[in-house]
């Protein structure tokens, strides 16, 4: 088996996304480690969680830097001396610098709860509900300074229900995200799924084909 890929994950809160890549991480033939966890919060749940794991946790207020320069600098010297090759942003509330950015082309990817490019940006449930969709879903997709947008590596589509509020839809995508974030990684780290100009080209081998849950699917 090819070495595996080492991983920053980049964090703000709890870390929902996080935990479900620290399990996914546990299988032996998973193609990755997680090299560190790092939060711009020192308050920040997930960072209690990573070290009961095991894993290098680093907490960098943000606060404390003159600039959101200053502050990337710090950031890029953690995960650079911590080996990491891809970083991964699970719930990171941070706007990344373009120079930051680029600084990691095509070794970022960050999931986002909406089917990108529609709703970009925050409030992403209460805007799906208030345009009347039916399909809701997330989206893991490489990193560009441009906000959330990027190549797209895998998506998850979940349906709108009639009554649904914004706590209810966000939670449906929220367990979407949790098994869309594994997969995702999975392809990108493994080679399954490689940039082509702005677009991902994605093994369809690696796609369960008797999941709906992951787009685009075998025949």
């Amino acid at each position: 088996m090819a070495a595996k890929k080492r991983i920053g994950i980049l964090i703000s809160g709890r870390g929902s996304n996080m935990v479900s890549l620290i399990e996914a991480a546990r299988l032996p033939d998973y193609p990755v480690e997680i090299a560190c966890v790092v939060s711009n919060r020192p308050d920040a749940a997930g960072l209690d969680r990573a070290r009961a794991e095991g894993i290098p946790a680093i907490a960098i207020d943000h606060k404390l830097f003159p600039s959101r320069e200053a502050f990337e600098a710090e950031l890029d010297a953690a995960l650079r001396g911590a080996g990491v090759e891809l970083v991964v942003c699970a719930g990171f509330m941070r706007k990344m610098t373009a120079g930051f950015v680029e600084s990691w082309r095509d070794a970022m990817l960050n999931i986002h709860p909406s089917l990108l490019p529609s709703f970009k940006g925050l409030d992403t449930h209460a805007r799906a509900l208030a345009a009347g969709v039916k399909v809701a879903g997330c989206t893991v997709h490489v990193v560009r300074p441009e906000l959330d947008s990027g190549p797209i590596v895998a998506q998850a589509a979940v349906p709108v229900l009639d009554g649904d509020t914004e706590e209810s839809l966000a939670a449906r995508v929220l367990a979407a995200e949790h098994r869309l974030y594994p997969h995702a990684l999975k392809l990108f780290a493994s080679g399954g799924a490689v940039i082509s100009g702005e677009r991902v080209e994605a093994d369809q081998g690696l796609v369960n084909p008797a999941d709906p849950l992951f787009w685009p699917p075998l025949d």
